[in-house]
């Protein structure tokens, strides 16, 4: 894990974010770049430019973020950037090599209800750079306990699992599988790779409608310190991604931090 990117919106919890964000990238000695993306909005009937107006704003205001916090000795750079927010992303990941993407759950949503807002749900919905989704005010600690849950355990893709292995190596986390059989189960879908599963000390076999569901009932009795799961097109959250936006009533491991894998196929 050598590259961090950690996108900023206008959340309340900026602040803490940022910090836990140092606070991770301390422990695996990566570089953290912090970055705003701003888009220009002209007013009608005019011919006002104001792109260098929200470039200086948006970068006094990482400045400004940066100095509040305790940088640690880590290796952090700002950066800002005009663009549509997806797009941007994924031009700046690829021109980064990023391994992690840090967000929060809610960039600008106020509403208390919501876990998953609509702009971090676009995010996870609708890029392949793997996530970490880091509750509100978050305090860093180290990562004990690891639960992957998964309806599919085939994988295709090359790399897909280092994100995990990175963080189970790092923080020596005990690893367990949660395996869910799905009305859409396929007979190779439980048959582990020697990757995935010399990561593991544990597996539990469960029936469910959907992943989701599944780690609603069994979460409990894991208590993880992160929860992982695959990025899917109907995969994890899709039940509730219709609208970008998941409830803390229909995900109350919301506590946790959320670790979303690419694809595996």
């Amino acid at each position: 894990m050598k590259t961090i990117l950690v996108p900023v919106g206008s959340s309340k919890h900026a602040k803490s974010h940022l910090q836990y964000a140092v606070d991770f990238a301390k422990a695996f000695g990566a570089k953290l770049y912090v970055v705003q993306i701003y888009n220009v909005y002209t007013k009608a009937g005019t011919m006002i430019k104001i792109d260098h107006i929200l470039e200086r704003e948006s970068k006094d205001f990482l400045d400004d973020l940066v100095s509040s916090i305790d940088t640690k000795g880590v290796d952090l750079s700002t950066r800002t950037f005009k663009g549509k927010l997806i797009d941007t992303l994924r031009k700046i990941c690829n021109a980064l090599d990023v391994d992690l993407m840090l967000i929060e759950p809610r960039t600008n949503s106020i509403k208390d209800e919501v876990y998953l807002g609509n702009t971090s749900g676009k995010i996870v919905k609708r890029t392949q750079i793997p996530i970490l989704i880091v509750p509100e005010n978050y305090v860093y600690k180290p990562i004990v306990k690891i639960l992957i849950a998964m309806k599919s355990a085939i994988i295709k893709k090359e790399g897909v699992l280092n994100p995990v292995k990175s963080i189970k190596n790092q923080f020596k986390a005990v690893t367990n599988a949660l395996l869910v059989k799905t009305p859409y189960h396929k007979e190779d879908d439980f048959i582990l790779k020697d990757e995935l599963k010399g990561m593991l000390t544990n597996i539990t076999y469960a029936e469910s409608p959907t992943t989701f569901q599944a780690v609603l009932e069994h979460y409990k009795n894991h208590s993880p310190d992160l929860l992982c799961v695959v990025r899917r097109k109907r995969g994890f959250f899709s039940k509730l991604w219709e609208n970008n936006i998941i409830l803390k009533k229909d995900f109350h491991s919301s506590k946790i931090p959320v670790l979303v894998l690419s694809g595996m196929k």
